[in-house]
């Protein structure tokens, strides 16, 4: 089976061809035009989108020595993410569908991104059940896997997800966009116990996570330093805040595993590329002898591998969407039945 994956839910395009459960193209263009407004702007987005959509399709296809007249079935994102942007991609996919004849199935985003990490080795038999951390701009939750399309949430952010902290604080600092690398960067040479944030919800009771009282700290603590203080300590201040944000996601993920007694843990989403994560992540799996895993970096943020990984294994199992599908911003992972 050869299924191209289709990725539009925010401002990298992506495009991807999975061949009987195998990797074998990834092309992303991703739009560096936000930077100037420090976040994405939806309408800009969009028409990105429109024009990056077909160059995206025809090198992933040219990668994996693929034409279209092969292609078995189309994966596309419907939600969660920007209506306009994934107006681009649905749309696109039902023209391609129809014209070839192909079927179609519509992804949930964050399902695509709870698959990423086996895109490099395929799913055994013992994997599941497993606990999956999705931590990104949008979403901050923990899930129970059972098997393909049987997920239990465990917990999720009260408020703002781990990633909208991320670039909610590199804003604060000064630091750039996008805010979690920026974040990441700066902290490599800061020391971070210059500033002891709050960590919120730490040591309670379930599992649900909370970061606005955090950025609201950090807002704070900038309020009590002078303009001088706060450049010759911006590293410090980045690192001290990183492990705040980290220190929150660690513990949430200690009581998930504590409350289910599972020992296999994956993480994904754009701040599972996060190095001091991935340390402590590390650190962790060695001391409490569990199976802990993420994607590689390439993985993490918004790609088309992830979306026709997931494709190809609901096409596997006879599930096809109609083309009078529709997106669907706000989905959520309780919500993956085809439409």
């Amino acid at each position: 089976m050869i299924v191209l994956g289709l990725e539009s839910s925010c401002d990298d395009t992506g495009a991807a061809i999975v061949i009987d459960g195998r990797l074998c193209s990834n092309e992303v263009i991703t739009q560096m035009e936000h930077s100037r407004y420090g976040g994405v702007v939806p309408e800009v987005a969009s028409r990105l989108h429109e024009q990056n959509i077909l160059p995206a399709v025809r090198r992933s296809l040219e990668l994996a020595n693929v034409s279209l007249d092969q292609l078995s079935g189309l994966a596309v994102t419907v939600g969660p993410g920007l209506a306009g942007a994934l107006m681009v991609g649905l749309n696109f996919a039902k023209g391609l569908a129809q014209a070839r004849g192909i079927p179609l199935v519509c992804i949930n985003h964050m399902e695509g991104h709870l698959w990423s990490n086996f895109l490099e080795r395929p799913l055994q038999d013992d994997d599941c059940p497993f606990i999956c951390l999705l931590v990104s701009g949008g979403h901050t939750q923990l899930w129970r896997v059972d098997r393909m399309g049987s997920y239990r949430l465990l917990g999720s952010s009260l408020d703002d997800a781990a990633g909208e902290a991320f670039d909610k604080g590199a804003r604060l600092l000064e630091l750039g966009y996008p805010g979690g690398p920026a974040i990441d960067k700066a902290a490599q040479s800061g020391d971070p116990n210059f500033v002891e944030f709050p960590r919120p919800l730490a040591g309670s009771a379930g599992c649900d996570f909370s970061f606005s009282g955090l950025k609201t700290a950090l807002y704070y603590q900038l309020r009590r330093m002078d303009p001088a203080t706060i450049a010759s300590r911006r590293q410090d201040l980045a690192a001290s805040y990183q492990q705040a944000v980290v220190d929150c996601l660690m513990d949430r993920l200690r009581k998930a595993v504590e409350l289910t007694g599972m020992t296999r843990v994956c993480v994904a989403g754009g701040v599972a590329a996060n190095s001091l994560l991935r340390e402590r992540l590390d650190t962790w799996a060695a001391a409490d002898h569990l199976v802990v895993s993420y994607p590689p970096q390439q993985f993490c943020t918004d790609n088309a591998a992830m979306i026709a990984m997931a494709g190809h294994f609901r096409l596997m199992q006879g599930e096809r969407s109609p083309l009078s599908s529709e997106i669907k911003p706000n989905l959520r992972m309780d919500q993956l039945a085809t439409n």
